[in-house]
């Protein structure tokens, strides 16, 4: 994040963007703080010339598309070199991700390289593919795969096989542009495939086969039961292209969206295939989430399995909540080497290929 803004149009910009960052840690919803990316987007476009003939009135700027009277104050403010009140009140609000006293906790996200669930504009996320990755190499990850859903869940408009085919050249077309930069991040595809009530999985074999990365979670019949559950699940774990079993019971325990009760299916006979065919577990870091449960993070460890700690992160905000993936891993006493977001990255791209360990 900026340290101050500056006397320029990109201290504006990078302002405008941190407000949207700090109000999406706090869990506002993303869609109320799309007016701060969406003011960013229209500055940024702006010619020098323009932006020096608005200057510093806010009437002014409450002219220019998507420029509202609340950012255009926070606009002016940073171009007068000043940080806007709403970025002061929203740095002064943000509590720390980790419990100061969680030293486990903090261990363990010291050895954190990627995430492999995030979403972009292009399924139900915030913020396009670009922003989420840089704000990823702001915080410090190494690597983070692009995995939005798949065709099957309609509500969060998933991606065709002809949209995710698209999408992987945009990510190699990104790589490049990070590199250029210096930005030393690398962008995975993925998908979070739906896993489907009969446990296939929701997009073409080939296309899977094509991609770093395939997380599978269970999105719809939740409450389906408990023996069809594990059937279901089973199969979808034993299919080569699944690499990751994404927040495996569903549930919700608070936020918006309410609470949801965990799905019930036997979790020693679905860790024990996950250990068999070398699909790793997610501990999903969403706070509305925390999923699995305890008890359920502690079978998956006495099964050997591996893990993979994710943010499912909607927006670039969310990116941060990483850490609480950590700290629930870490009282549950999961060691490092068993998640495999902590692996170097071709380490890990070496196991999806081959899931050699």
């Amino acid at each position: 994040m900026a340290d101050a803004p500056g006397r320029s149009a990109a201290g504006a910009i990078d302002a405008l963007r941190e407000i949207a960052f700090w109000r999406e840690r706090a869990r506002v919803d993303t869609h109320r703080v799309k007016a701060y990316r969406r003011a960013a987007d229209a500055v940024e476009a702006l010619p020098p010339e323009r932006v020096a003939e608005l200057g510093t009135t806010v009437t002014a700027w409450t002219r220019i598309p998507d420029v509202g009277a609340s950012t255009a104050k926070a606009i002016v403010a940073a171009i007068g070199g000043t940080v806007p009140e709403a970025l002061a009140k929203a740095r002064s609000e943000a509590t720390p991700t980790l419990d100061p006293d969680d030293e486990a906790g903090a261990a363990l996200f010291a050895h954190a390289r990627g995430d492999l669930h995030m979403h972009t504009t292009a399924s139900d996320g915030g913020s396009p593919m670009g922003e989420m990755v840089r704000v990823a190499a702001r915080l410090g990850r190494e690597y983070v795969a692009v995995s939005d859903h798949s065709p099957r869940l309609r509500v969060a408009n998933g991606l065709s096989p002809e949209r995710l085919r698209a999408q992987i050249e945009q990510v190699a077309e990104l790589n490049a542009a990070l590199a250029d930069e210096g930005v030393g991040i690398r962008v995975l595809t993925a998908i979070e495939v739906d896993i489907l009530e009969d446990g296939g999985l929701d997009q073409e074999p080939e296309l899977l086969e094509e991609l770093d990365v395939v997380v599978g979670s269970v999105h719809s019949e939740l409450r389906m039961e408990s023996a069809a559950m594990t059937r279901r699940m089973v199969r979808a774990v034993a299919d080569p292209h699944l690499d990751v079993l994404g927040h495996c019971t569903g549930r919700l325990v608070e936020g918006a969206r309410g609470t949801r009760p965990p799905s019930t299916f036997e979790a020693e006979i679905v860790f024990e295939a996950c250990r068999e065919y070398g699909t790793a577990v997610e501990i999903n870091a969403r706070p509305e989430r925390r999923d699995p449960p305890e008890d359920l993070i502690d079978l998956a460890l006495e099964a050997d399995c591996l893990f993979s700690i994710d943010s499912d992160s909607h927006a670039p905000g969310q990116l941060d909540w990483l850490a609480l993936g950590y700290s629930r891993a870490a009282a549950r006493g999961v060691p490092a080497e068993r998640i495999i977001t902590t692996w170097p990255v071709e380490d890990l791209l070496r196991w999806t290929r081959t899931r050699e360990r």
